[in-house]
């Protein structure tokens, strides 16, 4: 398909602003039998003021409690297939005792800056993905295929909103072209021997696990403990679960980032790059050494989060328990890692019940016409960072999609520092103005290029 000529864009000014509003509304999910709905219902009231072009144009759906789902009809066949772009608008919460330089849901706009609680996740994504369809509908223009805004309120509390709208293209046959939802950036120096800046883009998702340790064993008075208390058995095993109780595999994605990377560096680093990226069990081996968030990239890790038993300092507890949360590596499944964890502690005694889980994400394709559009936005809004692929740690609403959409990727098209990246779930949430202006361009070159 040919793209029309379409008149030239003039981003409307204001976004921080309309970012800054949207902030001031609290929408914690985890906190919405407290809060109620309200904040959220305001929240959405807001998005149509803001963007009515939006409203006025695409048609909307409202998919459960918290779902919207927007259309905007493309010139081709619907049948194509279409764009999904996805964010959510609900925050995490918020301690002030924390010490934020700003308050978290003042929405404050101060040195270039917006500041406050969703700024980067995912409110901020949110505000760029929809000023660059209103730019875009302000001058006229109509997608060469049908695109949809896929946006949650529930996604940090793992709501139902982006299953029952993944379920609801299901259950109408609509096979997305490609899903487009948060999950990397562009980054400074990602990798060590790495420098310059990258795009992130994730095209696979490590699955989550919530799994509860526990036994009974004999109360009593604690001064006269028997050999292995019921605390000191989940204690053990809990210390069996080290870092090394998974293999290490490096996934293709992996290796891709390598080559691309290699092919942007020289000397000493270019080769040691370019024998990473042809050899994955050195990659994995190199990788596990290193530790911390390199090493996250190619296992699945374990981390005991949250402790239980006893009710006084004096008395031995006959039960007791551990919560571990485990996010798992690409390739491997839900029932092979708790059939791991069972082995390596080893104790018929210990119960291991699952509490939560969700499978690890096919990778999505690297050497398609998909990443290759992902790859031209990036170049145009921000000149000079590599697209390279990688595998994103947490959970996100697109993990629906991977059942049966065959090109489903994560990427906020915003810079963000090491600082920034910390903030999210942290303290001092923030986005650069000018990022804003970035992230609409990445969208609006997106949609203007989808052929």
């Amino acid at each position: 398909m040919n793209r029309p000529e379409v008149a030239s864009v003039t981003p409307r000014p204001g976004a921080a602003e309309r970012l800054a509003r949207l902030i001031r509304i609290p929408t914690v999910s985890a906190e919405i039998d407290s809060r109620g709905h309200e904040p959220f219902e305001s929240l959405v009231d807001l998005l149509a003021e803001l963007y009515p072009l939006v409203h006025e144009h695409l048609s909307r759906e409202r998919l459960g409690d918290l779902g919207l789902l927007f259309r905007w009809r493309g010139r081709g066949d619907a049948d194509d297939g279409p764009l999904v772009l996805m964010a959510h608008f609900d925050v995490v919460p918020v301690d002030e005792s924390d010490g934020w330089t700003h308050p978290p849901f003042a929405g404050r706009i101060a040195d270039g800056w917006v500041h406050g609680r969703g700024a980067l996740d995912d409110k901020g994504p949110l505000v760029v993905l929809l000023e660059a369809v209103e730019n875009l509908l302000a001058a006229g223009f109509v997608p060469a295929r049908d695109v949809y805004l896929s946006l949650g309120g529930d996604e940090e509390c793992h709501g139902p909103s982006a299953e029952t709208i993944a379920a609801t293209f299901e259950a109408r046959g609509i096979v997305p072209w490609m899903v487009l939802d948060e999950g990397g950036a562009v980054v400074d120096s990602p990798l060590p021997m790495v420098t310059g800046t990258a795009a992130m883009v994730g095209v696979g998702e490590k699955g989550v696990l919530t799994a509860r340790l526990s036994t009974r064993g004999d109360g009593g008075h604690a001064s006269m403990p028997p050999t292995l208390t019921a605390v000191r058995r989940i204690a053990r095993a809990v210390d069996r679960l080290g870092p090394r109780t998974f293999p290490a595999r490096t996934p293709r994605a992996i290796s891709e980032l390598l080559r691309r990377f290699a092919e942007r560096a020289s000397g000493a680093s270019r080769t040691a790059l370019r024998a990473l990226a042809a050899s994955p069990r050195a990659t994995a081996q190199a990788f596990v050494a290193r530790g911390g968030e390199t090493a996250a990239l190619v296992r699945t890790t374990v981390a005991a989060t949250m402790l239980d038993g006893g009710t006084a300092a004096n008395v031995l507890p006959s039960q007791a328990s551990a919560t571990l949360n485990l996010r798992i590596a690409l390739g491997e499944s839900v029932d092979g890692t708790v059939e791991r964890i069972r082995r390596r502690i080893a104790d018929d005694q210990v119960d291991v019940e699952v509490l939560e889980a969700s499978e690890p994400s096919p990778e999505s394709p690297t050497d398609d016409e998909r990443f290759a559009r992902i790859a031209d936005a990036v170049a145009v809004s921000h000149p000079g960072a590599a697209t390279v692929p990688y595998v994103v740690f947490a959970a996100t609403d697109s993990r629906y999609f991977h059942r049966f959409a065959p090109a489903v990727y994560r990427f906020a098209p915003l810079t963000m520092s090491t600082a920034q990246r910390a903030s999210i779930h942290g303290v001092d949430e923030r986005v650069e103005i000018s990022e804003l202006e970035r992230g609409e361009l990445f969208h609006r070159t997106l949609l203007e290029r989808l052929g």
